[in-house]
């Protein structure tokens, strides 16, 4: 997920003469607020040695709520065929599966939506290009941000960095008094990001989000499905879902 303004490398062509179709219409706005709740974002570079797929697999069975594949070095052909492992997993789990930044990995691979920054693809074309069902969320570090996303149709924002992170190390700081502000003002639901993990996610209590997005906190573990179980249990009593 995108923390900050950083401009994102443009997209790869694909051979888009057989697209695969979107899956589009399966979750609600509810879903999307529950989905918030374990919000996992792909990273490889934690992996060490396992495979994305197995570490993906693991932390759904743990009870992550939502993945977003987040590959920002691989072209959009490549991020298509990442995207083909990932998918039957969430769809098993019942979770939306999400692309960061590349809306048109996100149309290929029939992703259920994308998750853009504030100089990504605009919200407008995103929509444009996945159509009115998709899921897509956006990136905010303000007030204005946040309000100009939701009118402008996005389904949640993903607020933060809440701490510093190892993941961007360019990432604008939001600390947990503005990301109150932001909930405040907005309808739809808010993930915070930015340096959360089991024991850092008790700075967000109060603030109104819907629940944490995490990278290392998950991808990371030792054993991912452990630390999505504890995550997940703990993020129920910071947000009050059952």
């Amino acid at each position: 997920m995108a923390e900050n303004n950083a401009v994102a490398p443009a997209s790869k062509p694909v051979d888009s003469a057989r697209p695969v179709p979107c899956r589009r219409g399966s979750f609600s706005p509810a879903d999307i607020r529950r989905a918030m709740l374990v919000y996992g974002v792909t990273d490889r570079a934690w992996l060490d040695g396992r495979s994305l797929r197995d570490v993906v697999a693991a932390a759904l069975e743990g009870g992550a709520t939502c993945i977003q594949l987040r590959e920002k070095h691989l072209s959009t052909a490549e991020i298509v065929a990442e995207a083909a492992k990932l998918i039957p997993l969430c769809r098993a789990a019942g979770v939306p599966f999400l692309i960061d930044d590349d809306v048109e990995a996100a149309r290929l691979s029939g992703a259920d939506g994308v998750h853009v920054g504030q100089s990504d693809a605009a919200l407008a074309d995103a929509r444009a290009a996945l159509g009115p069902e998709a899921v897509i969320g956006v990136s905010a570090q303000t007030v204005e941000q946040a309000r100009a996303a939701e009118a402008g149709g996005a389904d949640y924002l993903g607020v933060g960095a809440v701490f510093a992170t190892a993941t961007k190390t360019d990432a604008v700081l939001t600390p947990p008094e503005a990301l109150a502000e932001i909930c405040a003002s907005v309808s739809i639901p808010v993930t915070a990001i930015g340096g959360l993990n089991f024991d850092t996610v008790d700075a967000i209590r109060g603030c109104g989000t819907s629940g944490a997005a995490v990278v290392s906190a998950i991808f990371a573990a030792p054993d991912p499905r452990a630390a999505a179980q504890a995550l997940r249990t703990k993020m129920e009593g910071i947000v009050g879902q059952p």
